[in-house]
């Protein structure tokens, strides 16, 4: 059981991004989704979510209206958008999944950089 994060790199502000969450060994659409991030010095915080049970979706209120995350079911992986992106943006992206039944996430994966310069 494996997450793989990709699509990460550094842009200007302004610029897009999106990143990818796939996953090897369980079918991702039956579970609930999320995106991570942490910069340095900083605690973990909850970018977006996408439900397990209806594909609602949770955005942190600092990237709503410029992020949108998604499931590709066909290819077992859940994306995220980032648009209009800004510098506070910077930070190390996680993706983690948890069966609806769950309260905490079971698999996460290694991270992906995201580097936005102003």
């Amino acid at each position: 059981v494996q997450l793989v994060e990709s699509g990460g790199g550094s842009v200007q502000a302004g610029g897009s991004l999106r990143l990818s969450c796939t996953a090897s060994g369980f079918t991702l659409d039956r579970y609930t989704i999320g995106w991570f991030r942490q910069a340095p010095g900083k605690e973990r915080e909850t970018v977006a979510c996408i439900s397990g049970n209806d594909n609602s979706a949770y955005y942190l209120d600092s990237v709503k209206g410029r992020f949108t995350i998604s499931r590709d079911a066909t290819k077992n992986t859940v994306y995220l958008q980032m648009n209009s992106l800004k510098p506070e943006d910077t930070a190390v992206y996680y993706c983690a999944a948890r069966s609806v039944t769950a309260v905490t996430y079971d698999y996460w994966g290694q991270g992906t950089q995201v580097t936005v310069s102003s």
